[in-house]
């Protein structure tokens, strides 16, 4: 048998080659919708499993529907806690709050976590805080090299006092798990604050560098904004 002409090979490795191209793009579409319906999924399953079983047969809403409704639990949730946030605002309510808090602060253990907890809840969702609103470049793991942090305040206390230098509070995140990292002291000189958003920053994170975020997106969103204020 005569081997193949070079001419017939090149059809063939272009066809494949074609076939790999399409399924690397079926995968970058796909993958991006799958995932994000099943964490939405797993999340929204999760709360249902632990709320609806607190209304007991008599109140749980898919005992009295032919078909399981998904989310009932996560609505409950919202309302609930959107409730006990009206509540609280009342003298009635601050006065339970602050009952509750002095009893914890009689528990030698338990004041510990709910105070560090409680400042670090009222840290991030405070509206004035710049925790984590920041996206900054640093030198790290050392000079030449950099990496992306987020700054997530000014340092005070021991720590800015032992320093002469105003100091940041940088935490690093890791690759591709954003979640855990390091939390890092650093001159406030060495620190190089960003203009891509923290969305933007975490995209470039989980993504080891592959999504670049696009500057122009960030000067529309923030053009955006201004029109509507």
């Amino acid at each position: 048998m005569l081997p193949p002409r070079e001419g017939e090979e090149k059809p063939k490795r272009k066809f494949w080659q074609r076939l790999r191209n399409y399924f690397i793009t079926g995968i970058i579409v796909t993958a991006p919708i799958v995932l994000t319906v099943y964490l939405v999924t797993l999340v929204v399953s999760l709360i249902d499993e632990k709320v609806l079983p607190l209304l007991g047969e008599r109140y749980n809403p898919e005992n009295y529907l032919p078909f399981a409704v998904p989310g009932i639990g996560v609505l409950i949730f919202v309302i609930a806690i959107t409730i006990i946030g009206w509540l609280t605002t009342g003298l009635v309510g601050r006065t339970v709050v602050r009952f509750g808090e002095n009893l914890l602060d009689r528990m030698p253990v338990v004041r510990s976590v709910y105070s560090a907890l409680k400042q670090i809840f009222e840290t991030v969702f405070s509206q004035s805080s710049r925790a984590f609103r920041d996206v900054v470049l640093i030198p790290y793991p050392r000079d030449g090299c950099w990496a992306i942090g987020f700054a997530t305040g000014t340092t005070k206390g021991e720590v800015q006092d032992a320093i002469q230098d105003e100091v940041v509070n940088v935490f690093l995140p890791t690759t591709p798990n954003p979640t855990s990292g390091y939390l890092l002291f650093l001159p406030k000189k060495d620190v190089i604050f960003l203009s891509m958003t923290v969305e933007q920053g975490i995209k470039l994170v989980i993504s080891g560098g592959v999504v670049t975020p696009d500057l122009v997106e960030k000067a529309g969103d923030e053009a955006d904004n201004e029109t509507k204020t």
